[in-house]
């Protein structure tokens, strides 16, 4: 019997400016002690519940290596960066928070703010990543971790059934191969996170 692919997509861990409500984007922010903690918390979730996951592909941005590093080193599997797991691009809106953004664009800043990277090319890199993982890594389990815009995007366009819930920090959703597509088995699960120790974003 052939085994499925599957895709454990992992939100990276808190950050100062996920604390602060200021958008990322490609601003290379390193985690905060909370997000450590956090990327802790899921590696041994992992390592106790014994799936077998055969690699970690990260985005090169520090808050994501770093959460990855922390799951590779602990499961003993090896950690390739891939600069198509990168956030989208925010343009002029990183650094800025909510009520910034509705002073300066309003309430539809989403689709006001300036230079910022479109669906389309975040879904086009997306997707040649998952593609290209599909084939190169057929029957096999790997974790990818990656960031809140994009990583909604693409489970979005992966899975149109699936519920639009806004991704926690270290959150895991497993998405399986199937011949009519890529099914969840596990979606935004914080399970592993102590809730009463870390502060979650919204």
């Amino acid at each position: 019997m052939t085994l499925a692919t599957r895709i454990g997509w992992v939100r990276h861990g808190i950050t100062e400016w996920n604390q602060l409500g200021k958008i990322q984007g490609v601003t290379d922010i390193p985690l905060s002690l909370g997000g450590i903690k956090q990327a802790h918390l899921l590696a041994e979730r992992l390592a106790r519940e014994g799936e077998t996951w055969h690699g970690v592909y990260s985005s090169d941005l520090q808050r994501a290596l770093q959460t990855g590093k922390i799951l590779a080193e602990r499961l003993g599997i090896p950690l390739i960066k891939d600069t198509r797991l990168r956030e989208r691009s925010f343009g002029e809106a990183e650094g800025t928070t909510e009520p910034e953004r509705l002073s300066r664009w309003g309430a539809g800043w989403r689709r006001l703010v300036p230079d910022q990277e479109s669906d389309e090319i975040i879904k086009a890199r997306g997707h040649e990543f998952v593609n290209e993982l599909s084939e190169k890594h057929s029957g096999e389990s790997w974790l990818v971790v990656t960031h809140g815009s994009f990583l909604a995007r693409m489970l979005q366009s992966l899975c149109a059934d699936l519920d639009d819930s806004h991704l926690l920090n270290m959150s895991l959703t497993i998405l399986e191969e199937r011949q009519e597509g890529w099914k969840p088995l596990l979606h935004n699960c914080t399970n592993h996170l102590n809730d009463a120790t870390i502060e979650s974003s919204h």
